[in-house]
């Protein structure tokens, strides 16, 4: 089960959840003024750099244009590409295309907010153009889809991971104490948290000590 923490910040703190066992090291690539935890470019590569060879490092943007996105890419380097923008902001031949750019090097993540039975036909339109889903929640005051800390119907995010042939994440308020109930009832590729590894109120600072909890939760139930 891999397991996929945002949003990073502090470089320390980010080779410290990599060396608890946080295989994919999530953080925010480009100061748009939309999301917490925003980086430069600059800082996003400098955190990327200093991650263990090991380690997956997750960029995600909040950039639409693919000139910008690209930019980013090239400027920080990251393993994965997380499109976190609301859904049709980044439509299907805009994916294409940046996934045609980025292969074979980088693999392109698209957030789906989930939903009802609208978001199935989300995953059928999106997942050949994409290489990983990260299934999250979408709330209407927020931008793009994700770090709300509230869970979704985790049926249909069932259905999504039974219909697709690529590997999906789940997100949407996951933390030590949900996420064993969501891999069994979801049973996704893997799991991410991002609010609830946050010192509680902090839209940015991590609490290290949740973020060892939810590493210790997922190992707890990969051995037993």
């Amino acid at each position: 089960m891999i397991i996929q923490i945002y949003a990073f910040t502090v470089i320390d703190e980010a080779v410290s959840a990599a060396e608890m066992g946080v295989d994919q090291i999530g953080f925010v690539a480009g100061r748009y003024d939309l999301v917490p935890g925003e980086l430069t470019f600059s800082e996003a590569a400098a955190l990327r750099t200093a991650l263990p060879k090991e380690t997956t490092a997750v960029a995600l943007t909040m950039a639409t244009e693919v000139d910008e996105i690209m930019r980013m890419a090239e400027a920080v380097k990251p393993d994965i590409i997380h499109i976190s923008t609301d859904v049709e902001d980044v439509p299907e031949s805009v994916m294409a295309d940046l996934r045609q750019r980025l292969a074979p090097n980088i693999r392109l993540m698209k957030a789906l907010p989930v939903g009802g039975e609208e978001s199935l036909s989300l995953a059928e339109r999106f997942a050949p153009v994409s290489d990983l889903f990260l299934l999250d929640t979408k709330i209407t005051h927020m931008p793009g889809v994700g770090a709300t800390g509230h869970v979704h119907d985790w049926d249909i995010s069932r259905r999504i991971v039974d219909l697709v042939d690529i590997p999906v994440i789940l997100a949407g308020g996951l933390s030590a104490e949900n996420v064993q109930d969501a891999i069994r009832t979801v049973k996704p590729w893997g799991v991410d948290s991002n609010t609830h590894t946050n010192i509680p109120g902090d839209p940015v600072e991590k609490d290290m000590r949740r973020v060892a909890a939810f590493v210790a939760a997922v190992q707890a139930m990969e051995a037993a």
